[in-house]
C-alpha cells in the first residue's frame, strides 16, 4: 500500500484540526467527531490544548482512502508556534491549506503559502466554514488568487453558502466553463495541452485534463480549490478524493541505505525519549544500532508505524512511512538516521524568536526542578533556545510571543508542578562587525597559558550570509581534531559577541596555528602536561577571538518586522502618529475603495503592543499583518545583555573559570 505524507496548515481558528476529525470520521477511523470546544478531539492531546482550544503540539493520525494510506500531521495555526509547522514541513509530500469562508486569507495564511511555494511541496486548497453566517466562498476564492496565488482552480460550486443548509457540488466533465478555466490554468505550463487543445477541443478529454491537474499539481504549478463544512461534512468527500488523486505518494527505495530525519521528540509515560521520524529510503528493524547525526549510534528498542488512526507496533518501518522510534537516548530534532536525505531538516524556513525573558520560579527551591523541567521542554523545542546564567541563577528562553510565554507556564505547572512567573520580555537583538580585527596568540609565550598557538582575522560579511569559517593555514599542519575544536569554538564564542548578542554575517580565518607534538622526559617517561590537547585549543580560541572582535567592532542591530496594516480610511490620520510612538516607519500607504492600506516597517519589540492598540484604535476593523524581514542598527545607545558564562574579554576572570574546570577534572589533559 503506498503512503502519502500530509499535512494540515492554517491561521488559526480556520478549522484545521475539526477538518481532521471529519477526514477521521469519513474514512470510519472514529465513530464519533470530536469538538475542539468540547476538548475531545484525536490530535489536540494535551491538556492546555483542551483547555484553549488551539493546537500547540504536531500530532499525527493516519486514514486509507482508495488504497492510500495517508499520514495527517495536523499543526498549530497560532504564529507563536510556528516553529511545530517548521519542524513538519521537511517530511511533507504535500498539503491541504485551510481558509476560512468567513475570514478569508489571513496574515499566517499568507506566510504559509509562500513557504509551502518555495518548497515546492504540492498544496492543496479548502475554503473551510462555508455554512456559517457571513461565509462568501466566491469572495475568498477572489483572494486566493490575488494575495496567496493565481495559480488556482474552483473544483465545485456551492449552494445556500452561509447557511447551515450550505452543500458543495464538484463541477462535472460537461461543465464547459469549468473545462475552459481549467484549460486555461494548466495549459500555462503544457503546451502540448495548448496546442492539442486549440487544434480540436474533443481531443481533450476530460481525463487527460484530470491528469494534466494532477501532475501539475504535483509539482506544485498549480493549487485545486475545494470548499466544504468540516463541521457538516459538506464537500469533504471532494477533498478527500482530490488528495488521494492530485496529491503525490511517497517516494523511497527500501533496498537503499537507510535516511530519515526526526521532527518531532516526545517523552512517555516512563520519561524515555520518542523520537518521530520520516523514512526517506531504506527500513528501520527494532534492534538495529543506527547513525544518529553525524557520531552518535543507537539501538532502536521499538517501533510503532501509524494505521487506521493510531500508532501500532511494528518491526520495521521502510521508506515513505512516518516512524515512532524507541531507544534513541540522546536523539534531538532535526538529527539525520543514517544518511542525510535529499531535504534537509536543519534549513529555517520561517523567521527565529525575536524576543526573549527569563523564567523565574515562584518558590527558590524549585530551582533544579525547573532546569529539569525546561530542559524536557527545549527537547520538544529547541528555538526556546534555553539558556542558563550560573552565576546569577537565571534562566532565559527565546519566544515568538506572549501566547508561548502564557503556554509554558501553564504547562510547567501543570506537566511538572513547578509554578513561574516572567521578567519583562525584550528583544533579541544580533551584533554584527564594522571592521576587520586580528589577533594571535603563541605557544610558549607570555601571556598564553595554553600548549598552542591560534590566531584569527575576523570581517564582515554580507548581510544574510551568515558565518564562515576559512583556513588561512596548511590543512596538514595541524591534526583535524585541533582544527575541529577551534571551528567549534569559534562558533560556540559567536553566540555572545562583544556586548552579549549573537555575532552574525561575519567571516572567520584561521591565520595561526601550532602545537606541540607528544613529549616526554629525557628518561623516556612520557608527559601529558608538555603535549598539546584539544583543550588547550578550546581554552584558548575565545580568548583570541574576542580580542579580535574587539579589534574590529561591532555594531548592534534589533529585528524589524514588515507590517500590513488595513484600517478605515477616515481614520487613517487618528493611527499614524500612534504608530510614529511606536517607531514604525510607513512606507507606502494606497487608498483602497474605503479603507487604507499602509505599509511599512516596525521594530518586532514594538508589534505586540501595536495588535493591542489595534483593535481600540480601529473599531475592530483593522487587520494586521508582520513577520520578522531585517535586522537595522540600533538608534541610540545600544543594549546590551549580560554575558551567560565567563567572558573572555576579563582575562583573569575568564582564566580562573577554565582552571577551576581543570582541577575539577584532572584527568582531562
Amino acid at each position: 500500500m503506498t503512503t502519502l505524507n500530509l499535512g494540515i496548515l492554517a491561521h488559526v481558528d480556520a478549522g484545521k484540526t475539526s477538518l481532521t476529525e471529519r477526514l477521521l470520521h469519513s474514512a470510519g477511523v472514529i465513530d464519533e467527531l470530536g469538538s475542539v470546544d468540547d476538548g475531545n478531539t484525536r490530535t489536540d492531546t494535551m491538556a492546555l490544548e483542551r483547555q484553549r482550544g488551539i493546537t500547540i503540539r504536531s500530532a499525527v493520525v493516519s486514514f486509507v482512502v482508495h488504497g492510500v494510506t495517508v499520514n495527517l500531521i495536523d499543526t498549530p495555526g497560532h504564529p507563536d508556534f510556528i516553529a511545530e509547522v517548521e519542524r513538519v514541513l521537511s517530511v511533507l509530500d504535500g498539503a491541504v491549506l485551510v481558509v476560512s469562508a468567513v475570514e478569508g486569507v489571513q496574515a499566517q495564511t499568507r506566510v504559509l503559502m509562500r513557504t509551502l511555494q518555495r518548497l515546492r511541496i504540492p498544496t492543496l486548497i479548502f475554503i473551510n466554514k462555508v455554512d456559517r453566517a457571513g461565509a462568501d466562498p466566491e469572495r475568498v476564492l477572489r483572494q486566493i488568487a490575488e494575495k496567496l496565488t493565481p495559480h488556482v482552480v474552483a473544483t465545485g460550486w456551492v449552494d445556500a453558502s452561509g447557511t447551515p443548509a450550505a452543500r458543495c457540488t464538484p463541477f462535472g466533465s460537461d461543465d464547459s466553463a469549468f473545462t475552459d478555466r481549467l484549460v486555461d490554468l494548466l495549459s500555462a505550463h503544457d503546451d502540448a495541452l495548448l496546442a492539442a487543445y486549440v487544434e480540436d477541443e474533443r481531443a481533450v478529454s476530460a481525463g487527460r485534463l484530470r491528469r494534466a491537474l494532477a501532475a501539475q499539481t504535483g509539482r506544485a504549478r498549480v493549487h485545486p480549490v475545494f470548499a466544504g463544512s468540516a463541521i457538516t461534512g459538506a464537500g469533504v468527500a471532494a477533498l478527500t478524493a482530490g488528495i488521494a488523486e492530485l496529491l503525490p505518494v511517497a517516494a523511497g527505495d527500501e533496498d537503499a541505505p537507510l535516511s530519515g530525519t526526526v521532527f518531532k521528540v516526545e517523552r512517555g509515560p516512563a520519561g524515555e525519549k520518542i523520537a518521530y521520524a520520516r523514512i526517506f529510503t531504506g527500513v528501520v528493524r527494532v534492534r538495529d544500532r543506527i547513525r544518529i547525526g553525524r557520531d552518535a549510534e543507537a539501538k532502536v528498542t521499538a517501533i510503532s508505524v501509524f494505521s487506521d488512526g493510531d500508532a501500532v507496533p511494528s518491526q520495521t518501518a521502510g521508506a515513505g512511512r512516518i516512524a515512532k522510534l524507541w531507544g534513541l537516548s540522546d536523539v534531538r530534532i532535526g538529527d539525520v538516521l543514517g544518511v542525510a536525505p535529499d531535504r534537509p531538516a536543519g534549513r529555517h524556513h520561517f523567521s527565529p524568536p525575536t524576543l526573549e525573558t527569563v523564567v523565574v520560579p515562584c518558590r527558590a527551591a524549585d530551582r533544579a526542578a525547573l532546569h529539569t523541567a525546561l530542559a524536557q521542554l527545549a527537547e520538544q523545542d529547541p528555538l526556546i533556545n534555553l539558556r542558563q546564567d550560573d552565576l546569577r541563577q537565571e534562566i532565559s528562553v527565546s519566544l515568538y510571543g506572549e501566547v508561548q510565554k502564557e503556554v509554558i507556564q501553564a504547562t510547567l505547572a501543570d506537566e511538572h508542578g513547578v509554578q513561574v512567573t516572567f521578567r519583562e520580555t525584550t528583544t533579541v537583538c544580533v551584533e554584527r562587525p564594522v571592521g576587520v580585527g586580528a589577533a594571535v596568540e603563541w605557544i610558549g609565550k607570555e601571556p598564553n597559558p595554553f600548549l598552542g598557538t591560534v590566531g584569527l582575522r575576523v570581517e564582515p560579511a554580507p548581510a544574510g550570509s551568515g558565518f564562515e569559517f576559512r583556513l588561512g593555514i596548511e590543512l596538514g599542519s595541524m591534526p583535524l581534531a585541533f582544527l575541529k575544536a577551534i571551528e567549534e569554538t569559534v562558533r560556540e564564542t559567536l553566540r555572545q559577541g562583544l556586548c552579549g548578542w549573537q555575532v552574525i554575517d561575519c567571516r572567520l580565518t584561521l591565520t595561526h596555528g601550532g602545537y606541540w607534538a607528544r613529549q616526554s622526559h629525557s628518561h623516556g617517561v612520557f608527559d601529558k602536561s608538555m603535549s598539546s590537547t584539544a583543550g588547550d585549543f578550546r581554552n584558548l580560541t575565545p580568548l583570541v577571538l574576542m580580542a579580535a572582535l574587539a579589534r574590529a567592532g561591532t555594531r548592534v542591530h534589533e529585528p524589524m518586522h514588515r507590517f500590513r496594516l488595513e484600517l478605515p480610511a477616515d481614520l487613517f490620520g487618528t493611527v499614524l502618529p500612534v504608530l510614529a510612538r511606536l517607531d514604525a516607519v510607513p512606507r507606502t500607504s494606497t487608498v483602497q475603495g474605503t479603507s487604507y492600506l499602509v505599509e511599512g516597517d516596525v521594530p518586532a519589540g514594538r508589534v505586540h503592543a501595536l495588535e493591542q492598540r489595534l483593535p481600540a484604535l480601529t473599531r475592530g476593523e483593522g487587520v494586521l499583518e508582520s513577520e520578522f524581514d531585517h535586522y537595522q542598527p540600533v538608534r541610540g545607545t545600544a543594549p546590551s545583555r549580560p554575558r551567560w558564562d565567563h567572558n573572555p574579554l576579563n582575562r583573569k576572570d575568564y582564566l580562573l573559570a577554565v582552571e577551576r574546570r581543570v582541577t575539577a577534572r584532572p584527568e582531562s589533559r
